[in-house]
């Protein structure tokens, strides 16, 4: 019998389900995240320098993912008591307490997610997902070994994928600081003839503004 082909899931797909040893104890994924969204993301592993200072800079925001009703959820090949070490180390060296489970994967979670790059050996690469309240992957990202993360984008992909949800609107580039429309909103292009007539009656009321039947923008 030929084994499971594993690979990277697809936007939209249900997070696969699993159970997970972390350094808070056993998690269901993405059960026993129901009602909240949550981000996983890996790292290629414990004790290295790019992934010591990412670490940091989640947990220095962690408070604003709760805000956002989303759990950090960090991963790596690395058994428990290593990921507890290196908190231990953290917290000793730089002053900063890690308070977000930490995945001690055995390999299995990786190959089901597609985290292991072939010219990489075992450890995985930095991936993120943010999957939301109902289990579905809602944005991936992936970076090389060598670069680190922006977390201040994930933390703005969060909030503005959970806006758009709320409002049934589409994000403009750089929100909410860009450079055309600012914090507005981008109302989903009409597609029909009927609706295309009326976004532009619409601008006219001022109930939103358009530069054509295709672009309108407003504000929440």
């Amino acid at each position: 019998m030929e084994n499971e082909q594993k690979g990277i899931p697809l936007l939209g797909d249900k997070f696969p389900d699993m159970k997970v040893v972390t350094t808070r104890g056993m998690i269901n994924l993405p059960e026993d995240m129901k009602g909240k969204w949550f981000v996983l993301f890996s790292h290629p592993a414990d004790f290295t320098p790019v992934c010591t200072t990412e670490f940091v800079a989640f947990q220095q925001r962690y408070e604003k993912f709760k805000a956002l009703n989303t759990e950090l959820i960090g991963l790596s090949v690395d058994q428990v008591f290593s990921h507890i070490k290196w908190e231990e180390w953290i917290k000793e060296k730089i002053g900063v307490e890690i308070q977000f489970p930490i995945i001690a994967d055995t390999g299995a979670v990786a190959q089901k997610l597609g985290l292991v790059h072939p010219g990489k050996g075992t450890n995985t690469v930095r991936a993120v997902f943010i999957v939301d309240a109902e289990g579905i992957i809602r944005i991936m990202f992936y970076y090389p070994q060598e670069l680190g993360r922006n977390m201040d984008e994930i933390l703005r992909a969060v909030e503005a994928m959970q806006v758009a949800d709320k409002n049934k609107v589409a994000m403009p580039a750089q929100w909410p600081n860009g450079e055309l429309f600012g914090k507005r909103v981008i109302i989903p292009p009409a597609t029909d003839v009927e609706t295309a007539r009326k976004r532009l009656e619409g601008a006219k009321t001022g109930e939103y503004e358009c530069l054509d039947w295709w672009l309108c923008h407003k504000e929440l």
